[in-house]
């Protein structure tokens, strides 16, 4: 039976990638390679790695005609939206200028890819 065993984001510089995740997420940096990265959850779910991306272009976000698009987003549950942001704000990510929800926000991680904070219930 196939199982997802975890999601793989390109970036020119995975390692920084993983750092600003890891950091985010408060999740441990699992096993490094030149190209790969991977972060191991605490709870021992799926993580996240993140592979280099040599040709990497930003996707633009709201998607525009002739702009990269993003390819997908990451969802993150949070206690306390507006200190969740200054947090992901402080370690690198800008908050888009496009916001479609007035409950979510969506950032933008250093290497552009979207993600969206929202308070969990």
């Amino acid at each position: 039976m196939p199982r997802l065993t975890g999601v793989n984001i390109g970036a020119p510089d995975p390692h920084a990638l993983a750092a600003f995740y890891a950091a985010l997420l408060d999740w441990k940096i699992g096993r490094t390679e030149e190209h790969d990265v991977w972060l191991e959850p605490p709870d021992g779910g799926r993580g996240l790695s993140f592979q280099r991306e040599t040709e990497h272009v930003r996707p633009s976000w709201p998607a525009r005609p002739g702009d990269q698009q993003m390819m997908m987003h990451l969802e993150i549950g949070v206690d306390h939206l507006e200190s969740a942001v200054a947090r992901a704000v402080s370690l690198g990510a800008t908050v888009a200028e496009f916001q479609p929800q007035d409950d979510v926000r969506v950032c933008l991680d250093p290497a552009g890819h979207p993600f969206c904070l929202y308070v969990a219930d």
